[in-house]
């Protein structure tokens, strides 16, 4: 069984840049969480989604899901292609190696499901910018676990696989999709919680507007 764990310089040594495969993958990681704000920011601005269906914000924010689901289906097989592409190490190929990739993966997808399950489809896939906003904001698990828990189960799932299939280029690959979901998060948060701030302000104007008449 092989020794673990293993230098960062050693691992880096093992993944082949030159792989077509490997910057594709890179990129489409990159684009997905790109391509899904840069749209959810227009549909919250311009409604241009809401209108293409019609005016039905629910029917426009379900093809924004599958489309979200695609692409990340998509993401996931380039992944999965570029990692057969690169070599592996011998100090990912242990049984322990091999546990401790199933579990990442099991942990990872249950944060992904659990929050899909709290937040619904429409609170998954952005909904929030098509105006289909929740009631108060959810804080059992897996939220009370990580704010982020679509992304942080995601990325565990990236490292998971790469462990999985012993390559290191999946690591790196990881730490890739580590930092492309921080970049994101950072843009999110702030401008989600400005939707939600916004509304309670309707709220509150519209309560004071109640009082005036009654009295």
């Amino acid at each position: 069984m092989s020794s673990f764990p293993v230098s960062l310089s050693e691992l880096v040594e093992y993944v082949d840049f030159n792989q077509q495969s490997f910057l594709i993958s890179a990129a489409s990681i990159a684009f997905n969480p790109t391509f899904w704000n840069i749209v959810a920011r227009r549909e919250y601005r311009t409604k241009f989604l809401t209108k293409l269906f019609g005016g039905n914000r629910d029917v426009a924010c379900y093809a924004l899901a599958v489309t979200i689901f695609g692409l990340g289906i998509f993401r996931d097989f380039l992944y999965e292609r570029a990692l057969r592409d690169q070599p592996s190490h011998p100090a990912l190929e242990g049984e322990n190696v091999t546990y401790a990739a199933y579990a990442l993966l099991a942990i990872g997808n249950l944060l992904v499901v659990a929050s899909t399950w709290q937040l619904g489809i429409q609170g998954t896939f952005l909904g929030d910018y098509f105006g289909i906003l929740k009631d108060k904001m959810i804080t059992g698990f897996p939220f009370n676990i990580t704010s982020a828990p679509m992304y942080h189960g995601s990325t565990l799932s990236f490292l998971g696989t790469a462990l999985l299939y012993g390559k290191p280029a999946g690591i790196l690959l990881t730490l890739h999709v580590l930092i492309v979901y921080t970049i994101a998060i950072q843009f999110e948060n702030p401008f989600t919680a400005g939707i939600y701030a916004k509304r309670e302000r309707e709220r509150a104007k519209a309560a004071g507007f109640e009082e005036k008449k009654e009295l």
